[in-house]
């Protein structure tokens, strides 16, 4: 069975690229040879983009198709889907249709509908348990949301990260002792590793009085070295990475210094894993990571972080999307640069292969698996836990999973010996029962949010009531 792809409407996208350039309608559709009706037709997402102006776009402006994805739409409309599961619109009739047509058409009214009935829902929690005021959305949320609007990649900062490792001296074989070597020769601060930090839950620290960077004692050399990275990105481009935060980042105070933190990350992955060397690196090695972090000396979650960052335009990589979390269902970090979206409420679905990492510690665990919205992933997971230190340690115990569209999956190590045109065997995952639409599923834990309940029939579904079809 042939992979089929989902009609690509990238009206948005259109006018953007028109506007980069400053071209009118009329101008753009005679450098596509196109009508001016047509390129109407397309901004407006009233026809899809055909496969032919998507490759004579791309050659005319340097771009891959994945520029064009409908990431920010696919995102949007899970949102919405969430949303209106809440019983209060139970009387609104809404099909999937209607709302991805609203989240391809309106996407700025939806914005604004969700930001809304976020303020809404916490209005609803303050009134019930006396909660003081503060923003509808935590930090984590707003920055979380900021990150994914930009798709989980910041330019200028790469580029910054890219021209710092370039002009370091030629031995990169080892970075440490040559971070090290910089940040006492730039800022007069030397290494010292300190037994104590662990215990008061540091990675690291800097004294200026003493001039000492303090790192804990046995540490692995991959966390050194980024530790190393972070503090050399906050000393040398603070004034870059507030130009940035100042310029799109959340207003609130809290949120704004978290996402000074995340873009201090930001920049010490891509100082170890420099985008073009990287990403030539990953290609050669077909995206398999764990000969990527043995040749790089980093780790296996920072090579799969990195891998979802890879969205340069002209020079993107595959688009994956990148998911932590510990072995309760917790997510700790979620970052996506394809269609792929996790639910906000409730736990991911068990039937993912993330949770059967935690089965085998250390072992890649390899999935072809088909979300609500007919989308196929491969889906890589594997433990990332750190050894415990000692006898009455109790180290977190979590996992990653990297994923990507089936139709870039060949790219990948990880389809060899897989038959992409049989479906039968792909496992179909939800965002988290609250939101999943299927109701045939053995593991379901809760009905769908927002239909009435069956509960006084001669039937019973999986959990103990059944849930009436929408």
């Amino acid at each position: 069975m042939p992979v089929t792809r989902t009609k690509l409407f990238a009206g948005q996208r259109l006018r953007e690229l028109r506007k980069r350039d400053n071209l009118t309608q009329q101008t753009l559709a005679s450098l596509l040879g196109i009508s001016l009706s047509y390129l109407n037709q397309l901004e407006r997402n009233h026809r899809p983009l055909p496969d032919r102006l998507l490759h004579l776009i791309c050659e005319q402006y340097a771009l891959t198709p994945a520029w064009f994805n409908d990431t920010r739409e696919a995102h949007r409309l899970q949102a919405l889907r969430e949303t209106m599961g809440d019983p209060v619109f139970k009387d609104v009739s809404l099909t999937m249709t209607h709302m991805a047509e609203a989240a391809r058409q309106a996407p700025a009214l939806c914005d604004a509908f969700l930001t809304l009935y976020r303020a809404y829902m916490f209005e609803q929690q303050r009134a019930a348990s006396s909660l003081p005021d503060t923003a509808p959305l935590e930090p984590y949320e707003e920055v979380g949301n900021w990150v994914q609007e930009k798709q989980n990649y910041f330019h200028e900062l790469d580029c910054a990260a890219e021209n710092f490792y370039q002009n370091l001296p030629e031995n990169k074989d080892n970075l440490e002792p040559v971070l090290a070597a910089f940040l006492q020769e730039q800022h007069g601060l030397h290494i010292v590793q300190d037994t104590e930090m662990e215990q008061e839950g540091l990675v690291w620290r800097i004294n200026r009085q003493r001039s000492t960077i303090m790192l804990p004692y046995n540490q692995t050399q991959e966390s050194r070295i980024f530790y190393l990275a972070q503090i050399i990105g906050q000393l040398n481009y603070d004034k870059l990475i507030t130009r940035i935060l100042k310029r799109s980042a959340p207003k609130n105070k809290n949120s704004f210094q978290l996402a000074r933190v995340y873009l201090g990350n930001y920049f010490a992955g891509a100082l170890l894993l420099p985008y073009e060397n990287f990403l030539k690196t990953a290609q050669t090695m077909r995206y398999d990571v764990e000969r990527i972090r043995r040749h790089f000396g980093v780790s296996f979650e920072q090579v799969s972080h990195r891998l979802s960052t890879l969205q340069r335009p002209g020079m993107e990589g595959i688009p994956f999307y990148f998911l932590k979390l510990d072995i309760a269902g917790n997510i700790l970090k979620s970052f996506s640069a394809n269609r792929f979206s996790q639910a906000r409420f409730g736990g991911p679905c068990p039937l993912w292969n993330i949770f059967r990492a935690f089965a085998t510690p250390g072992q890649v665990q390899v999935q072809l698996s088909e979300t609500t919205d007919n989308t196929i992933y491969l889906n890589v997971a594997r433990t990332v836990s750190h050894e415990g230190r000692n006898y009455t340690d109790r180290p977190r115990q979590s996992a990653i999973v990297l994923g990507c569209h089936i139709q870039d999956a060949t790219q990948t190590v990880y389809a060899d010996g897989l038959d992409l045109s049989d479906h039968s065997l792909v496992i179909p995952i939800g965002p988290g029962c609250r939101a999943c639409s299927r109701d045939n599923c053995s593991h379901r834990s809760l009905p769908l949010s927002g239909r009435l309940l069956d509960t006084g029939s001669d039937t019973r579904g999986v959990v103990p009531y059944r849930a009436y079809p929408a």
